[in-house]
């Protein structure tokens, strides 16, 4: 489990398909403290560690399956793109942004950006079947990011960008037309699935 709350801009160095994808990421992490296993959170799809070394500096590889390549934007990574990442929620830490599992449900496209003071405000249009779980003043992840949705008409949404968000993150580049990782509310996919057994 991820709160959504990016903690490093890692780095595509390399990029191997062999029956999956494998892609090796330079990151600030200490990668001594890094297990063989562990879950990272890779532009909002949690991925497993495999390997991981220094040259010199610290790097970690991950496998993405077909499905994943399918449901995510990860078959447009190429060596030299910046990712947003986040180590797993521990027992204890702070929950600052909302519940995530990495488990994208599909792409959004950004429709338009627009500055509005210091901050961008960010329209999207998610895919018709998860454009139902989004709502006004809900939450959603996206590249990894916890935001929360300003406005919603039928399959586009917005959300706003402060200064710190573009900053710490890779939305300081983000352009119109770019398809981004969606995750909806875990809780709206719950309670979906309620109302259609009551």
């Amino acid at each position: 489990m991820f709160t959504g709350i990016v903690t490093d801009q890692g780095e595509i160095v390399a990029l191997q398909q062999e029956g999956d994808l494998r892609a090796r990421i330079r990151t600030g992490y200490d990668v001594d403290r890094l297990d063989i296993g562990a879950s990272v959170s890779c532009d909002g799809v949690c991925l497993t560690v495999v390997t991981k070394g220094r040259d010199p500096q610290p790097w970690f590889e991950v496998q993405a399956s077909a499905e994943t390549l399918d449901k995510t934007n990860l078959a447009a990574w190429a060596p030299g793109k910046r990712i947003n990442l986040e180590r797993a929620l521990k027992v204890g830490d702070e929950l600052g942004g909302h519940i995530v599992s990495g488990h994208v449900d599909g792409t959004a496209t950004v429709v338009s950006l627009r500055q509005e003071g210091d901050s961008t405000r960010v329209r999207l249009r998610a895919p018709e079947s998860l454009a139902r779980f989004i709502a006004p003043k809900g939450s959603v992840a996206l590249d990894g990011i916890s935001l929360t949705v300003n406005e919603v008409e039928g399959a586009e949404f917005g959300v706003n960008l402060i200064p710190h968000t573009k900053e710490a993150t890779t939305w300081g580049t983000l352009r119109e037309g770019q398809p981004v990782n969606l995750e909806i509310d875990t809780m709206a996919r719950y309670v979906a699935r309620l109302r259609e057994w009551s």
